[in-house]
């Protein structure tokens, strides 16, 4: 069972799930603070991106023996285009990726390794990021 605890980073709670001595961190919550109303599109901008895809793809290549890579050749492709959407869920059935975890419901969310989700911040304009690292290297 994943254990959530909570921090504060620019005034915004965000959660962080503890899955099998790993951190997952809420990218929903991070998105919380461009748009409180549009997490989702928010999360699927930054996933439809060219440079987030390869770096979801060396991530899973090097710490997920089960990675779907033909599946990644063809999202990786697609990226770019003005047509391309990816959902986390769609990224995470159809490559069976393990660093970024979708999850329906009131405590749901889409939450993602903190490898990735230091990326995913560090694409922001401010310093979130830097606040973040503080914490990630101390329990």
């Amino acid at each position: 069972m994943a254990k959530t605890k909570k921090i504060e980073v620019l005034r915004t709670k965000v959660s962080i799930q503890s899955n099998q001595q790993e951190d997952y961190i809420s990218l929903t919550d991070i998105a919380r603070y461009k748009d409180s109303e549009r997490t989702d599109y928010i999360i699927q901008n930054w996933m439809r991106n060219r440079n987030t895809i390869e770096f979801l793809g060396i991530w899973e290549q090097l710490n997920n023996p089960a990675f779907n890579p033909i599946e990644f050749d063809g999202i990786r492709k697609q990226a770019g285009l003005n047509s391309f959407v990816l959902t986390a869920k769609r990224w995470i059935e159809a490559t069976n990726a393990i660093g970024v975890i979708s999850k329906a419901g009131r405590y749901g969310g889409t939450y993602a390794h903190k490898d990735i989700a230091f990326e995913a911040r560090s694409r922001g304009n401010d310093n979130s990021k830097i606040k973040i690292n503080v914490w990630g290297g101390n329990d």
